[in-house]
């Protein structure tokens, strides 16, 4: 079983404290490439997920009958088994999307954020807490991604949604900015993610600034959580 606190800890460590695209900054590969709009880094980062979490949950069951010297080429083979599955479908299934995203899907196999929560986490705590870390830490990726998509996608061309019918057939993008926009090619270069990246990460440093700030007033109560081991 997993306590509300130990829960609540693993959410706000993958969601928010220990963010991997913004405090982390792993996975910038897909970051950089996927997000020229929202549809893309979003079926991306749930592609991800999927990955994460049942990779997470298999190291943890297996973790005591793996030997220690050869650990990280099983984890490499589990996750390549989840993501060769998480390929064919897609191929199966949305295969216009499958175009669009090329050689990112296998490429998960080697990306850092599923192979750093794997060592880090799964590798040392029970299954049901590497579950829930592995959906959290995926999680935190997909509202980055999806930030940072709909940014470059609403700045570079206007639009939102860009996409959809691949996914949800008879869907249209949205049409935000007026149709003779001429768009911002920066936004959707590579160039642009690294900048849109720079000021989100600036964003997110400012909050937490704030919110130190208001912890330090006088009379401000503030609760302690208790650490859930996460290798670090």
């Amino acid at each position: 079983m997993i306590s509300r606190e130990e829960f609540a800890q693993i959410r706000n460590n993958g969601v928010w404290s220990q963010n991997t695209s913004l405090v982390q900054i792993l996975g910038l590969c897909p970051l950089l490439a996927v997000t020229t709009n929202l549809v893309n880094g979003v079926m991306l980062s749930l592609a991800t997920i999927l990955v994460m979490a049942v990779s997470n949950v298999a190291v943890a069951s297996l973790r005591n009958l793996i030997p220690h010297e050869i650990r990280i080429p099983v984890f490499i083979l589990i996750v390549a088994a989840l993501v060769t599955v998480v390929d064919l479908v897609l191929n199966a299934q949305l295969h216009q999307l499958y175009l669009v995203l090329g050689i990112f899907i296998p490429l998960i196999v080697t990306n850092c954020i599923v192979l750093a929560r794997v060592e880090a986490f799964a590798n040392r705590n029970p299954p049901l807490q590497s579950l829930f870390d592995g959906v959290f830490m995926g999680v935190g990726m997909l509202w980055t991604l999806a930030l940072l998509g709909g940014l470059r996608e609403l700045i570079g061309a206007g639009t939102l949604f860009s996409g959809i019918d691949m996914v949800l057939p008879g869907v249209q993008p949205l049409q935000l900015l007026p149709a003779d926009y001429p768009g911002f090619l920066l936004a959707i270069l590579p160039p642009g993610a690294f900048i849109l990246l720079g000021c989100l990460i600036a964003w997110k440093n400012w909050i937490e600034a704030r919110m130190a700030a208001r912890a330090r007033r006088p009379g401000h109560r503030q609760t302690a959580t208790p650490a859930v081991a996460d290798g670090r």
